[in-house]
């Protein structure tokens, strides 16, 4: 009787066991993105993708960058989409140049440290950058940040009266790893009526309606298109490359076989042509970042 009560207690409590680990395997997916156009995108067309693989996905939209990364560290949330440059920077305070390849294996070993993995990045970098009208770009003869600063030291120097306009937010002007270091890497003298500062939403406008001549931007925006902005070459490489890129906790991906395979199929497909065109869909063109991530997985036979 003794022999037979402990058996049939061993085989309870490995049932227990499976059960336990079944539930836990099939447990949704709690997935965190930030809050702007481009996150939103990413968020919704994460969502469909796994849902066709047979993932259940629960979406945290318009979490913020240090908030999302304490969650994922904490385990209350399983993934998300962040970019090298801001794990570089941000959380771990690195800020020498790297290339795209050495910033993204940095983080890649740092994160191992901690469980957490970086898969695949994509191959969209949504850096920032100084961007002209198309028109006056061409006009002026100018595609690099380079000879934007030979111009602006032209006009500094000949004609003070009529000083070209830089417009930057707020933040960059005042990082340490902004404004200042940008000026000592391009030799770059400004005095103080040539910088307008501003939100960072409002720049694209004030560079469109010509109340700057050049502004920092982010690459990736849909209102570089919108209104066909020239984005000038960093030719001195000072802005430190942001490849968006899923990572998951370890040991989500231990009990979801299959997950880091989906994702690894998804992240390669988002370029910087094919997000800043869905960024301006739904920025310009006023569509739902859900229905532009339809159809972009549906112009890539994936749903």
């Amino acid at each position: 009787m003794l022999t037979r009560w402990i058996k049939q207690s061993a085989l309870a409590v490995m049932a227990t066991l499976a059960l336990s680990q079944t539930a836990q395997a099939a447990a949704p997916l709690v997935m965190a993105t930030k809050s702007f156009t481009e996150q939103h995108i990413l968020s919704a067309m994460t969502v469909m993708w796994l849902e066709k693989k047979g993932f259940e996905v629960i979406p945290k939209r318009n979490i913020a960058t240090t908030i999302g990364r304490n969650a994922l560290l904490n385990k209350q949330i399983d993934m998300t989409w962040e970019y090298t440059g801001t794990s570089l920077i941000i959380f771990n305070h690195i800020s020498q140049p790297m290339s795209s390849e050495q910033a993204y294996e940095t983080v890649k070993k740092l994160d191992a440290k901690l469980g957490l993995v970086w898969l695949n990045p994509a191959p969209m970098n949504n850096t920032y950058a100084f961007a002209m009208t198309r028109q006056r770009a061409e006009k002026e003869g100018i595609t690099t940040l380079s000879q934007l600063v030979t111009k602006l030291e032209q006009v500094r120097k000949q004609d003070p009266e009529h000083n070209w306009r830089l417009g930057l937010d707020l933040e960059f002007s005042g990082r340490s790893d902004g404004m200042k270091p940008l000026q000592k890497t391009y030799n770059m003298a400004l005095d103080r009526p040539q910088i307008r500062q501003m939100d960072p939403g409002l720049v694209y406008n004030a560079i469109r309606d010509g109340f700057v001549d050049a502004g920092l931007i982010y690459t990736t925006d849909g209102r570089v298109k919108g209104f066909d902005l020239k984005v000038l070459e960093d030719d001195k490489h000072f802005f430190p490359s942001y490849n968006v890129t899923p990572v998951v906790r370890k040991d989500v991906l231990e009990r979801h076989p299959g997950l880091e395979a989906a994702l690894n199929e998804l992240s390669p497909l988002i370029t910087d042509e094919s997000i800043t065109e869905m960024n301006k869909r739904v920025d310009i063109d006023h569509q739902s970042p859900e229905q532009v991530a339809r159809d972009f997985l549906k112009s890539k036979n994936m749903l």
